[in-house]
């Protein structure tokens, strides 16, 4: 995937660090080429493991208790991988290490076969959070849904936080974005009354938006969901139908897009333009069991490459491990179907935006994607006044943000000054810990043994 400009990743000074005593890349000192590998960190190493079985040998250079986000590798790394037959990765810049050792790879000409687990998700990938003043709620003020006039409707891209379509006096200018058969595209919407309030939209907002398949236009081509605050478009079959959107308070839709239909078009492919890929994006694409179906998909291609021999092999062990993740994908839809509350609190760092955006719950967090972003006491009095206003009772955190088994010093803090009674670990599946290795758990068994009940008790799932 080719987002990221390597040439200055390479100068910078990630790039220097791996360099010292490495030598050229071409001209590792001693040995022959191993009969493997190495993937960048543990959820593409777990992976990795399955696809191969026997046959390779892939290692996970990262510390157990370690994730690789941020990671700084030894000296000495760069040598082993240039000795291997295969390096997995991501080309992201959260993972600078193994970008810049994949950019020089690449420049000298090195015989190991790079795998980019990233490629070919450009669709899929998910702007970092960022905050919009202009489309902020007011959440302010007192409506009355009966006298409410809307003047402005918007409509925006929720992947690439682009605007794509506005509603015009009676009419319709721009598109929604393409959504792909058996997968999904999540849209936006914000509305504007005639007194220049963005107005609240959510389960427990006075608003809500909401979308049908317009009468008499074919009901089979995508299946429509409202989640209070944005819809989800459900690509059932390729085709093309209409849809209206609507605004709805107290159960009662107060305003549609009627007058002008808007057309969904649902693809195989969605084109993807290089100005709608986000420039900063959130690189979690890997705990997200649907992505994670395509990233197999790109590892079993790329050591079937390298070793064709055993190419049907690393194919039917793909197909296996996807057979779970599909299982892992039913049962996060079965979560989001029976929970009661629609946010939770992690008291750690952005990990789970793909998850939200997939199965339609919030999971808010008190900091942004970046493991070292500094957690403010204004971030904690936020969270506070969330967990009390939503009656919420366990605060999910971040296993490798805690030491010696205590819990992070964050969710003591929110223990201490809400109501909050629980705290239940959760883990972004990006490294491992002694505990977990003793009971061999992949990244399956984290989503499943872990993830999974965390979530149910935060988000009272019956």
């Amino acid at each position: 995937m080719k987002l990221s400009r390597r040439s200055v990743l390479t100068a910078g000074a990630g790039a220097a660090a791996l360099a010292a005593g490495a030598g050229c890349l071409s001209e590792p000192d001693g040995g022959s080429e191993s009969e493997g590998g190495y993937a960048a960190f543990f959820a593409l190493w777990d992976w990795a493991q399955h696809i191969s079985g026997d046959a390779l040998e892939i290692e996970n250079p990262i510390q157990t208790g370690e994730m690789g986000h941020g990671w700084e590798p030894p000296a000495d790394l760069r040598r082993d991988i240039v000795s291997s037959n295969v390096f997995i990765y991501l080309d992201t810049a959260e993972f600078s290490w193994a970008q810049n050792v994949a950019a020089d790879i690449e420049a000298d000409g090195s015989d190991v076969r790079l795998i980019d687990a990233m490629e070919g998700l450009e669709s899929s990938l998910i702007p970092a959070r960022s905050e919009d003043g202009d489309r902020e709620p007011d959440t302010d003020a007192e409506y009355d849904p009966s006298d409410v006039t809307v003047a402005e409707f918007d409509v925006y891209n929720r992947r690439t936080d682009a605007e794509v379509a506005y509603w015009h006096g009676d009419h319709w200018h721009g598109n929604l974005p393409e959504v792909p058969v058996d997968d999904y595209a999540t849209v936006d919407g914000v509305f504007t009354d005639d007194e220049d309030r963005v107005l609240p939209l959510g389960e427990d907002e006075p608003f809500r938006i909401d979308a049908r398949v317009t009468e008499g236009a074919a009901d089979d081509v995508v299946e429509i969901e409202s989640q209070g605050d944005h819809i989800v478009f459900h690509g059932l079959e390729t085709g093309r139908t209409r849809v209206v959107f609507e605004l709805v308070a107290d159960g009662e839709v107060i305003w549609d897009t009627s007058a002008d239909n808007m057309t969904a078009d649902v693809v195989d492919e969605p084109s993807v333009e290089d100005d709608s890929v986000p420039e900063f994006y959130d690189p979690h694409v890997w705990t997200d069991p649907v992505i994670a179906q395509q990233m197999v998909e790109t590892i079993a291609d790329g050591l079937a490459e390298i070793d064709p021999d055993n190419a049907s092999l690393y194919e039917e062990n793909a197909a296996d491990y996807i057979d779970r993740l599909d299982a892992v994908d039913e049962q996060f839809e079965t979560l989001s179907d029976e929970a009661t509350k629609e946010i939770a609190v992690l008291a750690g760092h952005d990990s789970f935006q793909y998850l939200e955006t997939r199965y339609g719950f919030e999971i808010h967090t008190p900091t942004t994607i970046s493991p070292d972003a500094e957690v403010t006491t204004g971030d904690l009095a936020d969270t506070i006044d969330l967990i009390d206003e939503r009656g919420i009772e366990t605060i999910l955190y971040d296993p490798f943000d805690a030491t010696n088994g205590d819990v992070p010093r964050e969710v003591d803090h929110l223990l201490e000054n809400s109501q909050a009674t629980e705290a239940e670990a959760i883990s972004p599946a990006e490294g491992t810990t002694d505990e977990w290795n003793e009971q061999d758990w992949g990244w399956i068994e984290q989503m499943e043994e872990l993830n999974l009940p965390a979530l149910r008790k935060a988000l009272e799932a019956e």
